[in-house]
């Protein structure tokens, strides 16, 4: 009996520490490949298009400092490693910009991308894809 009691605080902590992994935050998908003789790891991103939304009728000054906080949200999320690639289209067409989202789930994205303060504001709006990639690869 004092063999079980001076056990039970390993036992209490092996418990707390199996429960922790089974809920620890899920990672993105992927898949081995193989290109051109290369082995690349494939994984599952989410392409977030920011397209002008249905509220357009703030003031210069409204949406100035809308847009400061759009840039400060977004390049905190690209901090983080939530985004791996963000940034306006040119031209005149619905698609204003996009984001490549660095998580597991496309719950996840929209989460993060109806966060965004000119989503928020209905100044813009979202539209999330899955998109896959060779792992950690950018643009060159």
């Amino acid at each position: 009996m004092k063999i079980f009691f001076a056990l039970l605080p390993l036992i209490l902590f092996t418990q707390i520490v199996l429960a922790q992994d089974s809920t620890s935050t899920p990672q993105p998908e992927t898949f081995d490949y193989e290109w051109a003789g290369e082995k690349i790891k494939m994984q599952k991103y989410f392409i977030v298009f920011l397209k002008s939304g249905p509220e357009r009728s703030q003031s210069e000054e409204e949406a100035a400092t809308l847009q400061q906080q759009h840039l400060a949200y977004l390049g905190g999320l690209y901090e983080q490693g939530i985004i791996n690639l963000n940034g306006p289209t040119g031209g005149e067409g619905d698609i204003r910009g996009f984001s490549v989202y660095n998580v597991a789930t496309i719950e996840q994205a929209l989460e993060y991308a109806q966060a965004d303060p000119m989503v928020k504001a209905g100044r813009l709006v979202v539209e999330v894809h899955p998109w896959w990639l060779a792992k950690g690869s950018g643009v060159k």
